[in-house]
């Protein structure tokens, strides 16, 4: 009897329409879940609320979704939902897909995060390549729905999520990037609609680009791309908005990372037919490439050192000199910015832009629920090379023979990242040494 006043508890903060119910119920669902546990009745509140919250995906009334999306998206931010999802994942799923294909802009942005979050709980294998491949359509088509920031914005980092976590391979990042790429700067035709979308979709669109960027291989992409979008983030390293400008420089920072640019130099620099530059000789390349640098080196140099204007927020301006202070430090003298945030009791470390982008990318996507992930999370503590001390006591005897197998494979996303990683360390420690990164065109004409 008690198990169905539950039940019925639930499904009426649910379908409530007044919006404090919408609160009410995650304010439940963090009580329980934060309760002494052990006991049934906790137990059975999260599993009902969450089965209540994916039933009411589908019901008709979109202010009935919105609050279910709510309810899911706080529950898989609170605990890492493996057992709930044995039996929901496809229906999970696909009503969120549902949910943004028929649904308002709010209703979007919230099945997008549940989306995001559905992958970054079941890890990188075949779950989570269905996620990718079931929902790039679907997420494309809504992109051309509307151009409301908000709903723009969370499809973009669900796009990103979800490449990061199931794609297989270059082509499917590469894929997932273009789309992204095509929001901003979209290729002029008799086709194309193009949208004007405000800065907070751009920075958002250059972040996400940036931090699936960190996951290829800069030397298997074509120079004439990475001269467009170096080119075009120079540009946006003008606009008026500081977070478009701080999105671009630390997306100039990582293309300078991984040599992509240097190593388009020596291709301009080498080639015998001009090809590298369409229309241009080889020598008019090269110059064209090193008068981009000196121009952004110029302007890293100018962010750094801003002086505030009228109506300029003072946390604001010192976030955008700071950050261009690590860019230009970067730029000159070859080093990375550290950095070092505590979880739990225990310090998660980068000293790459790479990881920086992607950590501030997931921090940003995860909210208040990054210390539980990055506590729980056996993925993305691969990802960052984490290994909370809990984790370090109990060793690995909780991680099924499977997952064990998953993180062995050297086709594994994770192992990918692993060595990826390391080669980039690698080529940060020869830059240094022979002052790869400072812009300098007397050198590299010697």
């Amino acid at each position: 009897m008690g198990k169905r006043k539950t039940q019925r508890k639930n499904a009426a903060m649910l379908d409530n329409d007044d919006d404090n119910s919408s609160v009410s119920s995650s304010s439940t669902m963090r009580s329980d879940q934060m309760s002494v546990s052990g006991t049934e009745e906790v137990e059975f509140n999260k599993d009902s609320l969450l089965d209540e919250a994916v039933d009411a995906l589908f019901e008709k009334r979109g202010s009935t979704r919105e609050k279910s999306l709510a309810v899911i998206i706080n529950a898989f931010n609170c605990n890492l939902q493996h057992q709930f999802l044995e039996k929901k994942f496809a229906t999970l799923l696909h009503q969120c897909l549902n949910c943004i294909k028929k649904g308002s802009s709010k209703e979007i942005s919230l099945a997008s995060h549940a989306i995001g979050l559905l992958a970054l709980t079941v890890g990188p294998g075949d779950n989570a390549h269905e996620i990718l491949e079931e929902s790039i359509t679907p997420l494309s088509q809504a992109f051309k729905s509307g151009s409301e920031s908000s709903k723009i914005a969370s499809l973009v980092e669900c796009l990103a999520i979800i490449t990061f976590v199931g794609g297989n391979d270059a082509e499917e990042t590469n894929k997932s990037m273009q789309i992204m790429w095509q929001l901003v700067h979209p290729k002029l035709g008799s086709n194309v609609i193009t949208v004007k979308h405000s800065a907070a979709v751009i920075a958002a669109v250059v972040s996400a680009w940036s931090f699936l960027l960190t996951t290829m291989d800069g030397r298997k992409l074509s120079p004439k791309l990475w001269l467009e979008s170096i080119t075009y983030l120079s540009n946006m390293l003008d606009k008026d908005d500081r977070s478009v400008r701080i999105a671009a420089g630390e997306a100039v920072a990582l293309i300078f990372e991984m040599g992509s640019l240097e190593k388009f130099v020596a291709e301009a620099k080498g080639s015998n037919d001009g090809s590298v530059l369409e229309g241009n000789k080889s020598k008019e390349g090269f110059s064209h490439i090193q008068g981009l640098k000196e121009k952004i080196l110029n302007q890293v140099r100018d962010l750094s050192v801003e002086a505030g204007g009228k109506g300029s927020a003072k946390k604001d301006l010192n976030n955008q000199r700071n950050s261009f202070k690590d860019v230009l430090e970067f730029l000159e003298n070859g080093y990375c910015p550290e950095t070092s945030i505590k979880i739990g009791g225990d310090s998660l470390q980068t000293s790459a832009w790479s990881q920086l982008i992607q950590l501030n990318f997931l921090r940003r996507f995860l909210g208040g629920g990054f210390t539980k992930h990055m506590q729980e999370n056996e993925f993305l503590q691969e990802v960052f090379g984490f290994t909370p001390k809990r984790r370090n006591l109990l060793g690995s005897e909780h991680i099924s023979n499977s997952e064990k197998r998953m993180y062995r494979s050297p086709n594994s996303v994770l192992n990918k990242a692993r060595t990826q990683q390391l080669n980039k360390q690698r080529m940060l420690s020869q830059g240094r040494n022979i002052g790869h990164f400072a812009v300098n065109a007397a050198d590299e004409d010697s």
